[in-house]
């Protein structure tokens, strides 16, 4: 990209975006609740990008889950159900997938899994 075309680019992100590549569950809804397993491309304390099978249309409804790894937390890995809307939707990208960039409008902890104790 020439200077020119730099200085006419404007960023509009207001968050800082890690390149973090996790696993997450996204939840949408055409009709019925559908879950679809996916991987982060970035995130943000706004926003998030990720990698899916399927296809989400722009400006719908979405959830999705992720699990914060104790690298980003400095503590314990924190379990995060997110509440969104689709901002963009990228088609053909590498492996058949399809990018999905959304909005992050709310979202709130999860309790962690404690599995049974045995008996």
């Amino acid at each position: 990209m020439t200077d020119e075309r730099k200085s006419k680019f404007v960023q509009r992100r207001a968050a800082l975006r890690f390149n973090l590549q996790l696993p997450v569950g996204l939840h949408h809804t055409n009709g019925e609740v559908h879950t679809v397993p996916g991987v982060t491309r970035d995130i943000s304390s706004e926003g998030i990008c990720f990698l899916v099978e399927g296809k989400v249309e722009p400006g719908a409804t979405i959830e999705f889950t992720l699990t914060l790894p104790k690298e980003v937390t400095l503590a314990e890995p924190i379990n995060v159900l997110c509440h969104g809307r689709v901002l963009r939707v990228e088609e053909n990208q590498p492996g058949g997938r399809t990018a999905i960039a959304a909005s992050i409008q709310r979202y709130e902890y999860l309790p962690a899994f404690a599995p049974e104790p045995p008996e």
